[in-house]
């Protein structure tokens, strides 16, 4: 938002969205029902908003470290009311396997990931380096506070709470008539 404001004006506000399929989406969805969703290419969000041609925006990537440096105001972080909520992380990704892949392609698939991360975090200078090339105006302190968000352990070994996180962010997406049919999350590891 361009000014500080209570959550509870969030009702009825036009805010532009990164996609409707998009956990950002289907989270804020279950914060507050009541708003007119404008997709907006995620980069363009904080543009948008600054123009006044929405009342606020729903960001997502860096610009989730970058708001304030805009001059942005926070109503809710998302994620920390998820977390206050339901004690449960917010889920925001996951590799797509077919089910109907073989166990062992399943396993070797996710082995091979876990291998590529574990080198990323034992190589942490080189492997943010390389990533820096593909950040967007960030410089390296900032990128390694945005990887640190997303390689963390759960990356490595999502435990119990990630799986439950998931069901339960989309069954609850289910019953709010968010998501058309009921999905069933099955983790492999």
């Amino acid at each position: 938002a361009t000014r500080n404001m209570d959550p509870s004006e969030v009702k009825g506000k036009r805010i532009a969205i990164p996609g409707k399929l998009t956990t950002a989406f289907l989270t804020l969805s279950l914060y507050e029902p009541d708003f007119i969703p404008v997709v907006t290419p995620f980069d363009k969000i904080p543009d948008v908003v600054r123009e006044g041609s929405v009342d606020l925006g729903l960001v997502i990537h860096e610009a989730q470290l970058t708001f304030a440096k805009g001059g942005f105001h926070c109503i809710t972080d998302l994620g920390k009311w998820w977390k206050q909520t339901y004690n449960l992380p917010l889920p925001l990704g996951a590799n797509a396997l077919l089910r109907s892949l073989p166990a062992d392609v399943k396993s070797e698939c996710c082995r091979m990931m876990k291998e590529s991360i574990q080198h990323a975090i034992d190589h942490h200078e080189e492997a943010l380096n390389y990533a820096m090339q593909f950040a967007r105006d960030m410089e390296s302190p900032l990128a390694e506070k945005f990887v640190g968000m997303y390689v963390n352990h759960h990356t490595l070994d999502c435990g119990e709470d990630v799986p439950a996180a998931a069901q339960k962010l989309l069954d609850m997406g289910f019953e709010a008539g968010i998501l058309p049919k009921r999905i069933e999350v099955e983790f492999v590891r």
